[in-house]
């Protein structure tokens, strides 16, 4: 089994954890010093009303742990709620998870389909993105009957270790680590 920041790098589309929070840190920075800037008089920024459109349900899973086994996720769209994915600790390029909401719960299968990691050996900063696919199935409760798929991208970022001798140590836990996963297809409630 990987340890560390291998593992760490290393999971939501396969090989085992990918999940980072910087998009929506970047985000929030980006819009508060916006929010900031907007003259006296003009609109402010607001945030994007949600509704369900059709059927596509979205997914965005945050964590900020590379060690995690749970992490929360929010769903909107064909339904909206809140819940916990409980990570299988799969080392392969598909895992299904299980999604747990206060109405029910249902299985996630996702697959990586690429990925690109970038690591400066002088500091240990370390980022990663890419993409792939999920199906959904197995659902309990409200979720009884559910299927459905689609895409998802991921990126994230993080600071490793270094050794005394001042290498980055890859084989450890991440000092700091932030993931966000966001996901988007047609679902069918039966």
């Amino acid at each position: 089994m990987k340890t560390g920041i291998i593992k760490a790098v290393n999971h939501f589309g396969g090989k085992s954890r990918k999940r980072a929070a910087v998009l929506a840190m970047t985000g929030a920075v980006v819009a508060a010093g916006v929010g900031l800037a907007v003259p006296a008089g003009a609109s402010s920024l607001t945030p994007k009303a949600v509704s369900a459109v059709g059927n596509i349900e979205h997914f965005q899973f945050v964590t900020t742990s590379g060690t995690a086994t749970t992490q929360g996720v929010i769903a909107y769209g064909a339904f909206t709620t809140h819940g916990i994915d409980h990570i299988n600790p799969s080392s392969g390029a598909t895992a299904t998870d299980l999604l747990t909401f206060p109405d029910g719960s249902f299985e996630i299968t996702h697959t990586e389909k690429s990925t690109s990691t970038s690591v400066d050996s002088k500091t240990c900063f370390y980022s990663f993105l890419g993409k792939g696919t999920y199906k959904i199935s197995d659902g309990t409760g409200r979720y009884s009957g559910i299927s459905g798929g689609g895409t998802f991208t991921f990126s994230g970022l993080g600071f490793g270790p270094k050794t005394k001798g001042g290498a980055c140590n890859q084989n450890a836990n991440p000092v700091v680590y932030q993931q966000v996963i966001d996901g988007a297809g047609p679902v069918n409630l039966t």
